[in-house]
């Protein structure tokens, strides 16, 4: 029974994992649209995997490991595809394949992680999950017609995001963690407003609203990082 427990979660990671390789296979396809939703399909995987071996006190080191291993071909290596078809033709050919960059820095992000253990209510780095949501994004709202469209027409500002982007995910920057220690308001202000922020960008401007929402994350996370360290050193004061 204990076995088949720990195994649950890692049933998860495998459906993560088997929408990254899905998603490669359908991008090579010209299946871009379907390679994105299974991103966002992939990143449901991810949140279960890691909610489910806590509920059921499953936690494993070849989860954890297991973990990494699909984030990398999901988060890693799909993304890194779609900035290769969103170039393709558009660019000379060795600016082509720079989302192998975002392939190499969520590797070296993801084995950070991994032998890291200060990294449970907050990130160090953009997670590779959340560059991967933000990645699906940008094929779509170039196949739409609103008000990010025209920005993200431009190859050189697709160029720009693979970059800013890889570097996110190694950069020395703490950032929330959607793991509550507690539900108190105090604590969890940032993590409120930006689940409400979220919402309602999202109900209003719906795919483009997932930039937004990305560079409203890392703002609240600077400040309430901030706000954190400016208390506990007047309760030391």
């Amino acid at each position: 029974m204990e076995q088949i427990k720990k195994a649950i979660p890692n049933l998860f990671t495998l459906g993560n994992l088997s929408c990254g390789v899905i998603g490669i296979i359908l991008s090579f396809q010209g299946e871009i649209t379907t390679a994105c939703y299974l991103i966002w399909l992939a990143a449901g995987f991810d949140f279960l995997d890691g909610f489910l071996a806590r509920i059921l006190k499953a936690q494993s080191e070849i989860g954890k490991q297991l973990d990494s291993l699909a984030d990398l071909i999901t988060f890693g290596l799909l993304p890194a595809m779609l900035y290769y078809h969103m170039l393709l033709g558009k660019v000379a050919s060795p600016l082509e394949y720079v989302g192998v960059l975002i392939a190499c820095f969520s590797a070296l992000r993801l084995a950070k992680f991994n032998i890291d253990e200060n990294q449970t209510t907050t990130f160090t780095g953009l997670t590779t999950t959340a560059n991967g949501i933000y990645t699906s994004t940008l094929p779509l709202i170039l196949l739409t017609d609103n008000f990010l469209t025209p920005i993200f027409d431009n190859p050189w500002v697709i160029i720009a995001s693979a970059m800013i982007f890889s570097l996110l995910m190694v950069a020395p920057i703490t950032l929330l963690s959607f793991k509550f220690s507690n539900f108190n308001l105090k604590d969890n202000w940032a993590r409120f407003l930006l689940i409400i922020i979220s919402i309602v960008s999202l109900v209003i401007w719906q795919v483009s609203a997932v930039p937004i929402i990305i560079v409203i994350y890392l703002v609240l996370s600077l400040l309430s990082i901030s706000s954190n360290k400016k208390t506990k050193e007047k309760s030391l004061s």
